[in-house]
């Protein structure tokens, strides 16, 4: 007995299908929690920057600074701010 349920076919289905959705669906599958990534890099980044520019007045202060911490801010900058780089729309 055949069935008298209709069978979509994958192209049926894209019709339905608003294709602004459509792009916007397929962009979030290559690139997951890409909002979410590029909120944490660019929080991470700026905690760096504020770090490093608390180290700098205090320098300029004529406090003492420790070249490894200064070394580790300058560090997370760079590194935040690449990762940042490299998450962008290309």
């Amino acid at each position: 007995m055949p069935s008298t349920a209709k069978s979509r076919s994958p192209s049926a289905a894209k019709a339905g299908l608003d294709p602004a959705l459509r792009d916007r669906l397929l962009l979030e599958a290559r690139t997951p929690w890409r909002g979410l990534r590029r909120g944490l890099w660019l929080a991470l980044g700026a905690s760096a920057g504020v770090g490093l520019a608390t180290m700098a007045m205090r320098a300029a202060a004529g406090g003492g600074l420790s070249s490894t911490d200064l070394l580790i801010q300058i560090v997370a900058l760079a590194l935040f701010g690449g990762l940042l780089w490299f998450d962008r729309n290309r």
